[in-house]
């Protein structure tokens, strides 16, 4: 007997009635956690610690030995500002005030000139303006006394009175006057501007100093002609004496030609008197005449001194060198200085330790020099920073620190 078919209720999935329990998502945001607390305690357990270390301040110092000289000459110490002073016209010295070595200010009496012959001149002037003034009251009051005379004769030949010839006569006599009077006035403008020139003829007889300056020689005596030019003969001064500003007072030196691209403005100069051989004076390079002498081979370059000191006088002889900043790497001729503590030998290289926002930095470092207490760094550390001095034990790159300054 075959087995019945299996129908379509046979196929069917029983599913219990039993409901399922809720799920407990709480469970889950409690695990996390728990995770997050441990990996934190895990972490300051295993964090590094904080190391103490005495800081220093890397100083900024002039960089002498990073600078080497790169031409030497010779030259003379010239003031960019002399004058030999003298008068505008051709005179007999009466005084002199002045001596070598006299300060003087700017406008201040140096001589004077015989001035008889211009203030007789003067007063003839003078006296001319007084007679033209004079003749010009004179006039005035006669052309004023002719209008009073010609207004009488017209009122009187309005009324028949008087005649023609009368007002003709009386118009003739106050318009010649009226001429007269304008001549006059010019007259006077001519006598006032004579009386201004022959004072200023007397002035001129007076020597002032052209700006504030030191004597440097004095070459006229009372009783010898001065003239503005040179007069044959050799009797007859061209000046009274030389008056130097010693702010002015800079080096010229003759380079040759060869050399002239070792030199450019503002280059820093080396100088030394002869006079005074141990005394070294900072300079540096005003400007490079821009020609060049075909006789001597030689380009003109003026030096400016840092600082001027009364030793230092016109005409001396002085020796000059050219600077130039050394190394590599654009070097500015500036160094800094650190305690000799704070610099360490690490795989062959001078390394120093920089605090930088509380961690400690490794810096490699090109050493210039030691001292006793102090190295010289040409690179790799900026003025300004702070550096460790006397490594601690356990320092390393990155290592959290607290200075402690000293």
């Amino acid at each position: 007997m075959s087995s019945p078919k299996p129908t379509l209720d046979d196929l069917r999935i029983e599913r219990s009635t039993k409901p399922r329990p809720p799920s407990r998502p709480w469970v889950l945001a409690v695990v996390a956690g728990a995770l997050a607390l441990l990996a934190a305690l895990v972490w300051w357990w295993s964090r590094p610690g904080t190391i103490e270390v005495r800081t220093s301040l890397a100083r900024e110092v002039a960089a002498g030995g990073g600078e080497h000289t790169v031409l030497n000459a010779s030259g003379y110490v010239v003031a960019r500002r002399a004058a030999t002073v003298s008068s505008k016209v051709t005179g007999k010295v009466v005084e002199v005030l002045i001596e070598e070595g006299m300060k003087v200010k700017e406008g201040q009496i140096l001589a004077r000139l015989d001035d008889i012959n211009v203030k007789t001149s003067l007063d003839v002037a003078t006296a001319q303006l007084e007679s033209a003034k004079a003749a010009l009251e004179e006039t005035r009051a006669q052309l004023k006394q002719a209008d009073r005379e010609f207004q009488r004769i017209t009122e009187l030949a309005k009324r028949n009175i008087a005649s023609q010839s009368d007002l003709d006569v009386a118009e003739s006599n106050a318009k010649p006057l009226q001429a007269h009077l304008l001549w006059q006035e010019r007259d006077v403008t001519v006598a006032e501007r004579q009386v201004v020139l022959w004072q200023q003829q007397m002035d001129d007889m007076i020597i002032r100093a052209p700006f504030p300056g030191i004597v440097t020689t004095k070459d006229a005596q009372p009783g010898e002609m001065i003239s503005p030019v040179s007069a044959g003969g050799g009797y007859t001064r061209t000046g009274i004496g030389t008056v130097v500003d010693m702010d002015s007072l800079e080096i010229e030196i003759d380079v040759n030609e060869s050399y002239i691209n070792r030199v450019e403005s503002g280059q820093p100069v080396e100088a030394t008197l002869d006079a005074y051989p141990e005394w070294k004076i900072p300079c540096k390079v005003l400007a490079i005449i821009p020609t060049a002498d075909r006789q001597k081979s030689t380009v003109k370059v003026r030096v400016g001194f840092d600082k001027l000191d009364p030793r230092i006088l016109p005409e001396m002889s002085v020796k000059v060198g050219f600077r130039e900043a050394g190394g590599s790497g654009g070097q500015t001729g500036r160094m800094v200085t650190v305690p000799k503590a704070a610099v360490q030998q690490q795989d062959g290289r001078d390394v120093v330790m920089v605090v930088q926002n509380g961690r400690a930095e490794r810096r490699a470092v090109e050493l210039n020099g030691t001292g006793t207490d102090e190295a010289v760094i040409g690179a790799g550390v900026a003025a300004g920073e702070r550096v460790v001095v006397d490594w601690p034990q356990g320092l390393t790159n990155g290592a959290i620190v607290k200075e402690t300054k000293p």
